[in-house]
């Protein structure tokens, strides 16, 4: 019984784990403490100096290498302002994501996590064959997969980018209007 009272924890039985603090290491307080005289700093130079440092990626005033090596690309304006920007489906693949109605549209493609609905824009690409009848909605098809996709009797439905906001996107919004405000 007296043992438990001894391991009771208060506010002046605390104290950090033994190594946890860890001394600040003092300077220039004699040589037999291995920091005297010059601090730990070596004899003379650049370092040895207050505030003697050199910047990063300093070569010594030899030409350094983020300048010896040549730039390369650019970030194209088309896709900042995001005009003809499109994630890709190949249509051979729209038979794998068709709802139970048969329809693929934008909402399937954002469950899907292919686009960020009200912010990606998706491309249908030919190329290959569709086996079943579906209406596709998307916001551009090529000619090959509008020709693949009408040949299997379905339809394709170009369908504008309509930009939501996150909370939109949540579902914390209702999208409709408010009658009586």
């Amino acid at each position: 019984m007296a043992q438990a009272e001894n391991n009771k924890i208060s506010l002046s039985s605390l104290a950090p784990k033994k190594g946890a603090r860890k001394r600040k290491r003092r300077v220039g307080i004699g040589e037999g403490s291995g920091n005297g005289k010059t601090c730990g700093r070596g004899q003379k130079g650049q370092k040895s100096r207050s505030g003697g440092s050199v910047p990063r990626g300093f070569e010594g005033g030899q030409m350094p290498l983020q300048r010896r090596l040549p730039k390369f690309g650019f970030t194209s304006r088309k896709k900042t302002l995001g005009v003809n920007v499109y994630r890709t489906m190949p249509v051979e693949r729209l038979a794998l994501l068709e709802d139970s109605d048969g329809v693929v549209g934008i909402e399937t493609f954002a469950k899907h996590g292919l686009i960020r609905p009200g912010k990606d824009k998706i491309k249908i690409l030919g190329g290959g064959e569709l086996g079943k009848k579906l209406v596709v909605e998307a916001h551009a098809f090529s000619q090959s997969a509008k020709k693949a996709i009408e040949d299997a009797g379905g339809e394709a439905r170009v369908v504008e980018l309509r930009r939501i906001s996150m909370a939109e996107a949540a579902g914390l919004v209702d999208e409709g209007p408010t009658e009586g405000a």
